[in-house]
């Protein structure tokens, strides 16, 4: 009796240690988990803030670039060099000098991507010369609005500087003209007159220079260069009791130009 006492006695005790001991490892193995899980847990929201971060940074770094601005709009003030053949109570044609004229203008522009866009201008200026004809002396102005109209290419319109070309047709109008006359000398009875005709069409081509003066690229600095070759002769028909001053060739201009730009 006493040996099976004893061996339950065993039993027993070996029951309730192994109960414990499973107990034990279980709650020692949510332990593990939990701390597991919160670790993970923690991680992951570590994970998700940098990504919310990132991308933060992104966004306001595109909204802080200024981008392409798609419409601008421009003033000019354009130095103009031109020169005119004229001719001579007896028929002959004297050579005309480059002289320096100032001419203003307004231009629109339409961006369709920062390396391409279009140009419309609206340009002022005076074909001027002074010459001497028969000891006397002359000098002959016509007054000119010119419209080109430009394909504009550029190395790129969202960069502070930026380089473009520019070529089109430019359509001119005669808005008016004069003679005038000083000394005294024989030019028979024939009395000189301009006559250009009131409108011509011809080439129009330049390459500019382009500075952002601010962060935004709302307002910008043009420098350039532009010339004018003619398709049409200006001297148009007179009477029989005149000679034109103005040779039968087509109007060709060189200028330069400085202006201030507002993109938009």
């Amino acid at each position: 009796m006493i040996g099976y006492r004893w061996l339950f006695l065993f039993y027993t005790f070996k029951k309730l240690t192994m109960k414990k001991i499973v107990n034990r490892g279980i709650i020692v193995a949510a332990l593990l988990i939990g701390a597991v899980t919160a670790k993970a847990q923690y991680a992951m929201r570590a994970f998700e803030l940098n990504v919310v971060h990132n991308a933060t940074t992104l966004v306001d770094e595109e909204d802080n670039s200024p981008g392409l601005r798609i419409v601008e709009f421009g003033i000019r003030y354009m130095p103009t060099f031109t020169s005119l053949d004229i001719r001579s109570y007896n028929g002959e044609t004297i050579k005309g000098s480059a002289t320096l004229q100032h001419g203003f203008g307004v231009t629109m522009g339409i961006n369709a991507s920062k390396h391409v866009g279009v140009e419309a201008e609206l340009n002022y200026y005076k074909a001027y010369q002074k010459y001497t004809d028969a000891s006397i002396d002359r000098e002959v102005s016509i007054h000119y609005i010119n419209i080109p109209v430009l394909l504009s290419l550029n190395t790129d319109k969202t960069s502070p500087v930026n380089v473009n070309f520019v070529i089109g047709p430019q359509f001119g109008i005669n808005v008016g003209s004069s003679l005038k006359t000083s000394g005294s000398g024989n030019t028979g009875t024939l009395n000189a007159v301009v006559a250009a005709k009131r409108g011509d069409v011809g080439l129009a081509y330049g390459v500019g220079l382009e500075f952002a003066l601010n962060s935004d690229h709302t307002c910008r600095l043009d420098l350039g260069y532009r010339g004018f070759y003619g398709l049409v002769d200006m001297d148009s028909s007179t009477g029989s009791d005149s000679y034109n001053v103005i040779v039968k060739a087509s109007r060709k201009t060189q200028g330069l130009y400085v202006g201030l730009a507002f993109p938009f």
